[in-house]
């Protein structure tokens, strides 16, 4: 069975990255996504500060580049400028804070055949990547796969980029994946043939990026994030599909309240090697608020 980490999407104190840490800890995480979608908002020092922290407490971490920093653009002007920069700024970020990889969005279509689109993103890629060998900010990136069934960033597309760029890796969103094959996903070999797929590509001994929670939807098309347990995606049927893998795995919760963040932490590890079940710190009264907390609410209609 492959050695699994989960933590959550989003830095739980922007304060005080002692409080960060001391918290991911509390909660039994042994990971955490960096969450810039919105912009950045942490520095350089908090970065460096967060990272020694996160370290010595045994979480790793990866960053969420501003939705805005995709990639594929049409003509090379200020929106390709402004995505370029705010790339370069993610990495600089994750290299203070000793984080990997750097997730971000494929882009779009804009009227192009598919392949056109991902031919530009590994272009612009490529070229991005000798900027950032010149800064000393050459870490692996990682595209997401996408939750709109016609849009740019299927898994597909993920899967050719990644093929191509030894240093990018696939994000295994699951909860997109789920949206877009209209509620696909239930049982674990619709996550094998995933897992599969990126494993072929993949470098060795890195770890699979996964995004998931349970997530609302309407004509394959995601609609928002879900308490889990309100939707009809689960957590075991993955659970079953990594412990068929040799890889290990991060898991990054995306659920939009700690109680479902829990659920899934709960479930997820039921069987998991020891590093991620005994977390970073861990006391018998947090594990029975975990066990308490795991049980998934009921949809209300």
């Amino acid at each position: 069975m492959s050695t699994i980490r989960i933590g959550p999407a989003r830095v739980p104190s922007k304060d005080s990255p002692d409080e960060a840490v001391r918290l991911l800890q509390e909660r039994d995480y042994t990971a955490c996504e960096i969450d810039c979608e919105g912009g950045f908002w942490m520095d350089y020092p908090f970065a460096a500060r967060f990272g020694e922290l996160a370290r010595d407490a045994g979480i790793v971490l990866s960053v969420h580049a501003p939705i805005a920093a995709f990639l594929g653009h049409r003509e090379r002007e200020k929106k390709y400028r402004m995505a370029i920069g705010m790339l370069d700024h993610s990495a600089g970020i994750a290299v203070a804070a000793g984080a990997e990889p750097v997730v971000f969005h494929p882009g779009f279509l804009l009227e192009r055949p598919r392949e056109e689109a991902l031919a530009a993103v590994v272009e612009q890629l490529a070229e991005l990547r000798e900027r950032l060998e010149g800064k000393g900010r050459a870490v692996p990136f990682g595209v997401e796969i996408m939750g709109r069934v016609r849009d740019f960033g299927t898994a597909e597309d993920v899967l050719g980029i990644a093929a191509q760029l030894g240093w990018v890796r696939p994000v295994l969103d699951f909860a997109h994946l789920h949206a877009t094959s209209d509620g696909g996903f239930t049982e674990a070999g619709a996550f094998a043939s995933v897992l599969a797929a990126a494993d072929r590509i993949q470098e060795p001994g890195t770890p699979f990026h996964i995004h998931f929670s349970d997530i609302a939807f309407a004509n394959r098309n995601e609609t928002k994030h879900l308490p889990y347990g309100e939707g009809t995606l689960r957590v075991e049927p993955l659970r079953d599909a990594l412990a068929r893998s040799e890889r290990p795995a991060t898991l990054i919760s995306e659920s939009p309240d700690e109680e479902s963040s829990q659920a899934i932490r709960s479930a997820l590890l039921a069987n998991a090697a020891p590093i991620a079940a005994t977390g970073a710190s861990s006391s018998s009264r947090r594990s029975k608020t975990a066990a308490s907390s795991s049980r998934p609410r009921s949809r209300k209609n």
